[in-house]
């Protein structure tokens, strides 16, 4: 009854034009003699889902929920001009983590970074532009790849990502699920060898690399992967319940190549946080790309050992199901670019047909790729307003 109740009040806060903060939430909660299901829990909603465990409500988040379709990071934009500032000074990527919550009550708070964050801890500095142009000194050769060094000491490689997930799990409790998140090797990779972002070049200097030297590609394959394991069980170890772990960019690679350079190291970082942390959820997620695209992938990513695989939207979600084994589950997949769109009818319908066809069991629901930086607020609101507000008969 009280879920009732809560929505009813968040609806009716955000149609006065009412900025609904988790302080909203409080009031309404400790208005109420009855307790709700997921407050008595000390396990938040996406992490029972995560897990596999029977929910009445699908819980709900968005990849780049945490970004530029939001006034409040615009704002505060103004006093921390560049992202590395915003990510990497606690106090700003704390804020910026914490809008999405605040203003939607979202199931999940990721934290706000990048994959590229602990490059400068292997040795390999890096530039960001507020356009998102990326520059790093290539490494192409045997030389250059001495300059990527194994952590010394994982705590001290970015003091600042642990500080930041243990702030957020002290801020929120039990009300939402913390989540951490890391790039793959293959996608760290192609930063490292083209020097920027490989999709202005159709990733040449890579192709060229695992033609004519694929031995040092694995090299630093294997270097990033028994880095980034280590970086991802440091983001559990510092707060974080479930870890999203990104190859959005070995899409791109045709299958033979993807089973040589990408798979394998895949499940290399999976099994080292799973030799840790066997509970902590790993979602894996693949951007759309001409060998990913249309659900072509999913057989792969099903080989990775993750336990729920983000679908990305250039595939309808019941196939999805169809697709990937009954024990994994999935994470998807509604279009952003309809989020972005609307008309608002046309975002509960879609929306609410993805969680009838998820039927409640190992789903979050989330969009098939990250929200566009010029969606509308109130088409992120009611879209999360749309999940919580369907309830299945039988979890």
């Amino acid at each position: 009854m009280l879920h009732i109740i809560l929505l009813t009040a968040v609806s009716a806060l955000r149609s006065t034009g009412t900025v609904c903060t988790r302080r909203c939430v409080a009031m309404v909660l400790e208005a109420s003699s009855e307790a709700p299901c997921a407050a008595t829990s000390t396990t938040p909603l996406l992490l029972r889902a995560a897990r596999g465990e029977g929910v009445s409500q699908t819980p709900v988040w968005m990849m780049r929920q945490a970004g530029r379709h939001m006034q409040a990071y615009r704002d505060l934009v103004k006093r921390y001009p560049t992202f590395r500032e915003r990510s990497e000074i606690p106090e700003a990527a704390l804020e910026i983590s914490l809008q999405p919550f605040e203003a939607y009550g979202v199931d999940g708070v990721i934290l706000f970074s990048d994959i590229l964050t602990p490059l400068p801890a292997m040795g390999v500095d890096f530039a960001i532009s507020e356009g998102g142009t990326i520059a790093i000194s290539p490494i192409r050769t045997r030389e250059a790849l001495e300059t990527l060094r194994r952590f010394d000491d994982v705590s001290t490689a970015c003091p600042f990502v642990g500080q930041v997930l243990g702030e957020l799990r002290a801020e929120i409790g039990d009300r939402a699920t913390v989540l951490g998140f890391v790039g793959l090797p293959f996608t760290l990779a192609t930063y490292l060898v083209e020097g920027k972002t490989g999709t202005t070049s159709g990733f040449s200097e890579v192709a060229k690399m695992r033609e004519e030297d694929p031995e040092l590609l694995h090299s630093i394959l294997s270097l990033l992967a028994d880095n980034i394991g280590d970086y991802a069980c440091y983001q559990i170890e510092s707060g974080a319940q479930v870890i999203q772990v990104f190859d959005s960019w070995a899409g791109h690679l045709d299958d033979a190549s993807y089973e040589t350079f990408a798979l394998p190291y895949q499940q290399r970082v999976v099994s080292a946080i799973k030799a840790r942390y066997a509970d902590t959820p790993v979602i894996v997620y693949m951007a759309p790309d001409v060998y990913s695209e249309g659900g072509r992938r999913l057989p792969m990513l099903a080989k990775t050992g993750a336990d729920i695989i983000s679908v990305d939207h250039t595939i309808d979600f019941e196939k999805a199901r169809e697709i990937v084994p009954d024990h994994i589950g999935l994470q998807g997949n509604l279009d952003p670019k309809l989020l972005r769109d609307g008309p608002l009818d046309e975002i509960k319908k879609q929306t609410e047909r993805i969680l009838r066809a998820a039927g409640g069991t190992h789903h979050v629901m989330n969009l098939g790729h990250g929200i566009e930086a010029d969606t509308p607020e109130p088409h992120a609101a009611f879209f999360v307003d749309t999940v919580h507000a369907f309830i299945h008969d039988d979890p």
